[in-house]
């Protein structure tokens, strides 16, 4: 199951300057999608999730079109084919 997930400019670093990656989850969701997105690109993990292991409060996922914050968080099903987005929150005034 291949799901290609698009990496923001800051976080390019760790994945060797690709915009986007394809990972194949052992699990359709997105906690085991992030698993196989560390094994590809090592120490990205840790700038999405906090210490806790929860979504990181400025950084913003989401699973095709919808923001997981309001669908099942890290336990959103991913499906083959998917499209993640990884956007960092943006803050201003």
């Amino acid at each position: 199951m291949a799901v290609k997930v698009r990496i923001p400019t800051i976080l390019r670093t760790y994945t060797d300057g690709a915009s986007e990656v394809a990972v194949e989850p052992g699990e359709p969701t997105l906690s085991s999608l992030l698993d196989a997105l560390e094994a590809a690109a090592p120490g990205i993990r840790a700038r999405v999730l906090d210490d806790a292991g929860a979504l990181r409060r400025f950084v913003n996922v989401y699973v095709d079109d919808e923001d997981v914050r309001f669908t099942d968080g890290l336990d959103t099903p991913v499906k083959d084919g998917a499209q993640v987005s990884i956007i960092p929150a943006v803050a201003g005034g």
